[in-house]
């Protein structure tokens, strides 16, 4: 059963020479569909060309990386509810909180945060999230309008058991990148990934950043891609005390549901 990557970052500069070769190597370790994050103004646009370049391929989010939340103005707002309203465009996000590189004010991202979950309200969209150092008004903002949206994502977790138990009794997905492979950050994932029901957990590899680190030759430019989603799918399963075929088939399974790629 072919994979299915939930956050690729295609729009990196560093595929623009090279996308229909990371796409075939994709292929060929068994990695069907990504999902192209969509965090700028102007990646959330490229994005959405690369889902209609590469159509039942690739699929797009479209939303403000909290980084990116100083340059978010009246005109990327209407802009981002345009785009959201796309076929093509699965969920909004990247959005969220991020408090441990501070590149926009606290205050900025809150406020930018709460716009685009009014936009998920309005367009009826799951929600793509980020939340690094902030779980505490990351969570209260989120509990705000986490009825009034499909479903919630919360991507590349990293943080801790009780973020993790707050995320499910929110009826949250859970998203799991090569940071479970960094033994010096990502260590406790490995027991806290047993405890997300299959039906909440699902795969990525935020390429091409969190290159795995127990990849194997490692590639010499360091650079992540989506064929090492089955990388990231075996140590998972590993920790879980699964085999990747289980694992496989529940991931995809909630991941076509949540993003809706069936239809």
């Amino acid at each position: 059963m072919d994979l299915i990557d939930i956050g690729a970052n295609l729009t990196h500069d560093s595929f623009r020479q090279d996308l229909d070769d990371v796409l075939a190597r994709a292929t060929a370790h068994g990695v069907g569909k990504m999902i192209v994050t969509g965090a700028s103004r102007e990646g959330s646009t490229h994005a959405l060309d690369l889902a209609r370049t590469y159509p039942g391929r690739l699929y797009a989010t479209a939303g403000v990386h909290p980084h990116h939340a100083i340059d978010y103005d009246e005109e990327t707002h209407e802009l981002l509810r345009r785009l959201a309203k796309e076929p093509e465009v699965r969920a909004v996000g990247e959005t969220g909180l991020d408090y441990n590189r501070n590149y926009s004010p606290r205050d900025v991202q809150r406020e930018v945060f709460e716009r685009q979950l009014k936009i998920a309200v309005e367009v009826g969209k799951p929600l793509f999230l980020h939340q690094r150092d902030a779980h505490h008004d990351f969570l209260a903002i989120l509990k705000r309008y986490r009825d009034r949206v499909p479903a919630a994502v919360v991507h590349c977790f990293t943080d801790t058991g009780e973020a993790l138990r707050d995320y499910l009794d929110l009826d949250c997905h859970i998203g799991i990148t090569g940071w479970i492979c960094d033994e010096r950050r990502g260590a406790h994932l490995r027991e806290l990934v047993k405890t997300i029901p299959a039906n909440r957990l699902m795969l990525e590899t935020d390429a091409p950043y969190l290159l795995p680190r127990t990849i194997r030759p490692m590639p010499k430019d360091r650079r992540n891609e989506p064929m090492y989603l089955a990388h990231i799918r075996d140590e998972v399963a590993r920790d879980r005390g699964e085999t990747r075929e289980a694992l496989a088939e529940a991931s995809v399974r909630t991941t076509e549901a949540f993003f809706h790629l069936t239809t």
